[in-house]
């Protein structure tokens, strides 16, 4: 069960529960992923709607590597995840939310 007090969201793959977090080093991960941009820009591109395909697929590696699985982009391009891309950018999104929400929010 993930603890969202400790920006963590949980993500089905394959039928399995995994947990995701949006740990430092996987922001740091991230951000050299996504190559030029911020992590403000991707925040803002997600509050928008304005996000991409390559967004999600980015912020489910990062999140689920932050959570301790040792995932590659390859290993989730035919992987089953509950709700489909709908499913992987409500997760994307609230990971972002939470790991940078203040304790108060």
């Amino acid at each position: 069960m993930a603890n969202p007090w400790a920006g963590e969201v949980e993500l089905v793959v394959d039928g399995q529960v995994r947990l995701c977090k949006l740990t430092l080093g996987a922001l740091a991960e991230l951000e050299a992923r996504l190559g030029a941009g911020t992590l403000v820009e991707l925040v803002e591109r997600f509050e928008g709607g304005a996000f991409s395909s390559r967004d999600v697929m980015a912020l489910c590696v990062a999140g689920l590597r932050g959570g301790g699985w040792r995932v590659t982009a390859d290993d989730l391009l035919c992987a089953d995840i509950a709700g489909g891309p709908v499913g992987a950018a409500k997760a994307a999104a609230e990971m972002l939310a939470r790991a940078f929400a203040t304790p108060a929010a």
